[in-house]
């Protein structure tokens, strides 16, 4: 069944929620302090919405900094999006923020003719850091899974710039359009 725009805006919203690590869900050690990518945190920050048209299925790929990201990692996650596509209205994929922009350019460049949204979404600071994004840019990404045209985004801080063309920018700790 082909879902129409207006069914993805009305309706109960299946969406895949592909997790990578990152810094989104990097969890505190008390032990020796470190912060470190052990687990997903998903399910947890997940409960702090309230998401009644929402059929989302968790979809783990890895548990890593972006930093140590290889092409073979980025591979295997565009191998999980591609896959998720077929299957779902809408795909999320929580990632680190470091090299988000690495893959989405490679999402964007090896998923052309998408017929759903694809969006990357991240955190400058943990989720379970009080004064995290993580919740803000979750719940933004939601929405614009459900509103956004077919096409690979970043989606954080009040924002949706597709790719290609997007960068991190360090100075502002937010995603903008390079050039």
């Amino acid at each position: 069944m082909t879902r129409t725009p207006r069914d993805r805006w009305e309706g109960p919203l299946r969406v895949a929620i592909l997790t990578t690590g990152g810094t989104i869900e990097k969890t505190y050690d008390e032990t020796d302090g470190s912060l470190r990518n052990v687990r997903s945190v998903l399910d947890r920050l997940l409960d702090e919405l309230r998401l009644p048209d929402l059929q989302v299925t968790h979809v783990p790929v890895m548990n890593k900094d972006s930093l140590d990201m290889t092409p073979a990692d980025r591979d295997e996650i565009l191998a999980q999006v591609r896959d998720a596509v077929a299957h779902y209205d809408a795909v999320l994929v929580i990632h680190g923020t470091d090299t988000l922009a690495e893959t989405g350019e490679h999402l964007a460049t090896s998923l052309p003719g998408l017929a759903v949204p694809v969006v990357l979404t991240g955190a400058m600071r943990p989720f379970e850091f009080r004064d995290s994004d993580a919740l803000q840019n979750v719940n933004e990404s939601l929405l614009a899974a459900r509103l956004l045209a077919p096409g690979v985004y970043v989606v954080m801080h009040g924002r949706a710039l597709a790719f290609p063309g997007v960068t991190k920018n360090r100075e502002r700790r937010t995603f903008t359009r390079s050039g």
